[in-house]
C-alpha cells in the first residue's frame, strides 16, 4: 500500500462538475493498492497517518498529529501510485490492484482510518475521473509505503 499525504489548508474532490467531498484543515490522502496488500498493511498505514506529527505546535515545530489538531481527512483512491516507468515512456500499472481487489481494500482502509481518527473520513468516488483541488499547507507532502516503512 502506498500513500501520498499532503497537509492541506483545504481540499475538495469533484467528478462531472459536482463536489463529492471537501475538507478544511487536515490531510489529503492519495492511496494506492497492489494485489498483495492486506489488513496488516491497512492497519499499519491507518495508525501511521492518524499519528503522523506534521502539524505545527505553538512554537511552529511539526509536532502535532491530525488527532491533536482535530483536523479532517479526505482519502482518494489513486492506482497511479504504482506506476512503473522502467521501460519506455508509457507508465505501466501492472503492480496496481485490479478494481475488484482495490475497491474493497480502499473501503477497509477508510473504515480503519475512521476508527483510528475517531471521525468520518471524506472520500472521492472510486474509479471516477476526478479533479482534486487543494491548498497545500507548508507545503508538506510525504510518500509512505507499507512495504518499505522508513
Amino acid at each position: 500500500m502506498r500513500v501520498v499525504v499532503q497537509r492541506v489548508a483545504s481540499a475538495r474532490v469533484e467528478a462531472a462538475g459536482q463536489v463529492l467531498a471537501s475538507i478544511g484543515c487536515g490531510l489529503l490522502i492519495l492511496a494506492g493498492f497492489e494485489e498483495a496488500d492486506a489488513d496488516p498493511d491497512i492497519a499499519w498505514m491507518s495508525a501511521k497517518l492518524a499519528r503522523l506529527r506534521i502539524f505545527p505546535d505553538a512554537a511552529g515545530t511539526m509536532n502535532r498529529s491530525l488527532i491533536d489538531v482535530q483536523g479532517e481527512a479526505l482519502a482518494v483512491s489513486q492506482f497511479t501510485l504504482f506506476a512503473s516507468t522502467r521501460k519506455g515512456n508509457r507508465p505501466s500499472w501492472s503492480r496496481a490492484a485490479r478494481p475488484e481487489v482495490a475497491q474493497p481494500l480502499f473501503d477497509r482502509f477508510v473504515g480503519s482510518l475512521e476508527r483510528a481518527l475517531g471521525c468520518r473520513v471524506q472520500t472521492g468516488e472510486f474509479g471516477a475521473d476526478m479533479q482534486v483541488h487543494l491548498i497545500n499547507d507548508g507545503p508538506v507532502t510525504i510518500s509512505i509505503d507499507s512495504r518499505c516503512p522508513e
